[in-house]
């Protein structure tokens, strides 16, 4: 696992951005797995500058989408289709076709969950998986005891989640329940995952995900036993780690090849 500690939030979605350039520049056609919420906002509206200066090219790309609200409409503004295209999809040359986001309308959701799993397989998986973190440690909607190789289905939010996420219904009573949300497992099938956590209220989790104990109870420590993990924080996010100085040592001296 890589630990990336940048000044700010502006700085740390700056350096992931870039390492998604490099997916790119590589690899034209790769597949990228997408989260949302908050976090991953200034990311995606670097990848926007990047697109209109003409450095990022989305036409080959395929999607797809963390997670969804069961029984919310698509033009629900809480949706995350609706955040998808509010924020990203609308403002790049990404083919409609090549997006894949979770339908909390299926009439089947254990079958849809199925299938999406068999259509993450079928484009040759995910090459670049962009996860955010909860309070509790949730990647994706895997909450705390989440099986560690639970694939696509459908998970019962926590009240802690429902109440982080209430601002964007309005209260937490119009939180959904239920969500279809990437398995564990799925997520840790990604050849590359960037975590970014921004915030002092992520301290703790960001803390026990790099340098705690592999657990169910908190999701996102699987990340340690990823082959290709890069968590990248603000500084009030590492303000909990204990090995600062070791992380921004190993970033500072990478070799030219290396960074990004």
């Amino acid at each position: 696992m890589e630990v990336i500690i940048q000044p700010d939030p502006q700085a740390a979605s700056a350096v992931a951005a870039r390492i998604i350039s490099h997916t790119l520049r590589d690899k034209p056609n790769a597949v990228l797995g997408l989260a949302t919420g908050s976090t991953p906002i200034l990311l995606y509206n670097e990848l926007v500058r990047m697109h209109r200066a003409g450095y990022l090219d989305f036409s080959q790309v395929t999607t797809f989408n963390l997670d969804e609200y069961v029984g919310l409409q698509p033009a629900h503004p809480a949706s995350y289709y609706s955040f998808m295209f509010e924020h990203l999809f609308n403002h790049i040359n990404v083919k409609r076709e090549n997006i894949n986001i979770p339908n909390g309308l299926a009439d089947d959701i254990p079958g849809h969950c199925r299938a999406y799993e068999e259509r993450i397989k079928a484009c040759g998986g995910i090459d670049l998986q962009i996860l955010g973190v909860g309070t509790e440690g949730h990647i994706g909607f895997n909450e705390p005891t989440s099986s560690l190789g639970s694939r696509t289905r459908s998970k019962t939010l926590t009240p802690r989640t429902r109440f982080d996420n209430a601002p964007y219904f309005g209260s937490e009573s119009k939180v959904p329940r239920h969500v279809i949300t990437m398995g564990i497992g799925t997520i840790m099938e990604a050849r590359t995952v960037v975590l970014i956590a921004y915030g002092s209220s992520k301290a703790n989790a960001i803390a026990q995900t790099v340098e705690g104990p592999v657990s169910s109870m908190m999701p996102a420590s699987i990340l340690q036993m990823h082959p290709v993990a890069k968590v990248i924080t603000d500084e009030a996010a590492a303000s909990q780690l204990r090995n600062t100085s070791y992380y921004r040592w190993v970033y500072e001296q990478k070799p030219e090849w290396q960074q990004f």
